[in-house]
Formats: structure tokens, C-alpha cells, sequence
């Protein structure tokens, strides 16, 4: 799951994101407003956590104009106003949740899951494809009744392959789910996890393959020649 956080005070950025990203989110972090908008309009993210002191304006003005322009995408907003009015505000101007600075990282991650548990959310409780199951809260991958261990970002490949089921996922759709901005990745990683996760499949007796479209994309589909 990519979360954008948009957090202007650079040492609690860092911790919010090593926390998050400990528990298997890809986050963008930035700072402005102004770079908040820009990344949205960039790339897709599954929910923004969001500070309403920045240093180019108010957290809700965002907000606001997200809503006005039809974005539905899960919003936390997460600050030191404390007073009822200024909680009344921010869930009237469409956030999703509300938490007060000081906080700890755990509820945040718990917090984050719960909205993107709800309905046509990023998460859902259980991915089914062949005799693989994917338990995406508790991060957790079955063939069978096997569980079985792969990398993070093999992880992430798989659950949004799983996702789409029987269907094309492009390759640039794919990147833009498993990196984030200021990651350095070479122009073969994706196709190096999505190797080592085909290979772990045909070991582990997986009932669906991974089929490369030169050009276009991936697909997991029943059968064994990918």
C-alpha cells in the first residue's frame, strides 16, 4: 500500500515513515502543500496522512479541494489542534480519521488499516487466486494450507497481482505501487522480484503462474508455464 504523508517537521516525518514502512506501506513523505498536491496528481495512493500546520498554508485546504475534485482517497489527518471545533472541521471538510499529536506509531499503522479495510478500500481481508490466500492485514501468504516466506516487495508484486486476477497489470502500474519517490530503483528491479516470486511459486506447488506480456504487462493466471 503507498501512503503519501505530508508532514512538514522533518525528525517526526521520519519517524512516522520508518514505522509505516516497517510495517510493509511504501510512503512519500513531503513537507508543503504545495508538494503534496503535486504528488498526488503524480502518482496513486491508497490513503494520505496528513499534518494541517505546513509552512505554504492550512492541512484542511487540501483536504477541501481533494473532495471538491471527486477524490475519494482515505484521508488521516494528524495534528496538534485539539480543540472539538477543530476536530468538528476537519471531519466536515471530508477527512476520514482524526489523531492528536503526541501519538503512537502502532495506532497510526492500526488506524491507516482500519480505513483502508472499509468498503472499496485498498485493503481487503483475504485475496484468493488458485490455492493461494493472501491475508493483506496480517500480511500473510498460504498455498494451501502452507505458509509460506517471501520478501516485502515480492509480497507487495504478488498482493497486487492477486488483485487483478486474470487481468493485464501494466508495468508502470505495478512500479508505481511498489516504489516510492526517492527510492533508487534500477530499471530491471521489478522484473527481478517478479523472477524470484515466479520461481517461489513453481517450488511451493502454486496452482496459478505468472505470465510476462513483453511490452505491455503481467498477468496471473491457472497454469504452470509463465
Amino acid at each position: 500500500m503507498r501512503i503519501l504523508l505530508v508532514e512538514d517537521n522533518l525528525r517526526l516525518s521520519t519517524f512516522v515513515r520508518r514505522g509505516l514502512e516497517n510495517e510493509d506501506f511504501i510512503v512519500d513523505g513531503v513537507g508543503t502543500l504545495c508538494d503534496a498536491e503535486a504528488a498526488i496528481e503524480t502518482a496513486p495512493y491508497d490513503a494520505v496522512v496528513l499534518d494541517l500546520g505546513l509552512p505554504d498554508g492550512d492541512g484542511l485546504d487540501l483536504l477541501k479541494n481533494l473532495r471538491a475534485a471527486g477524490n475519494s482517497v482515505p484521508v488521516l489527518v494528524l495534528t496538534a489542534r485539539d480543540d472539538v471545533d477543530d476536530r468538528v472541521r476537519g471531519l466536515n471538510a471530508g477527512a476520514d480519521d482524526y489523531m492528536l499529536k503526541p501519538f503512537a506509531v502502532e495506532e497510526l499503522t492500526a488506524r491507516l488499516r482500519a480505513l483502508l479495510r472499509r468498503p472499496d478500500g485498498a485493503l481487503g481481508l483475504s485475496l484468493t487466486a488458485g490455492n493461494i490466500t493472501f491475508d493483506t492485514t496480517a500480511r500473510e501468504v498460504r498455498v494451501g494450507n502452507q505458509r509460506i516466506k517471501i520478501s516485502r516487495r515480492e509480497m507487495g508484486v504478488l498482493e497486487q497481482l492477486m488483485r487483478r486476477a486474470g487481468r493485464v497489470v501494466p508495468k508502470d502500474i505495478l512500479e508505481s505501487k511498489l516504489y516510492g519517490f526517492d527510492e533508487d530503483v534500477s530499471s530491471n528491479s521489478l522484473e527481478a522480484n517478479i523472477s524470484r516470486l515466479r520461481k517461489r511459486l513453481i517450488q511451493v506447488n502454486a496452482s496459478v503462474s505468472i505470465h510476462t506480456l513483453r511490452g505491455v504487462g503481467y498477468l496471473l493466471s491457472d497454469g504452470n508455464d509463465g
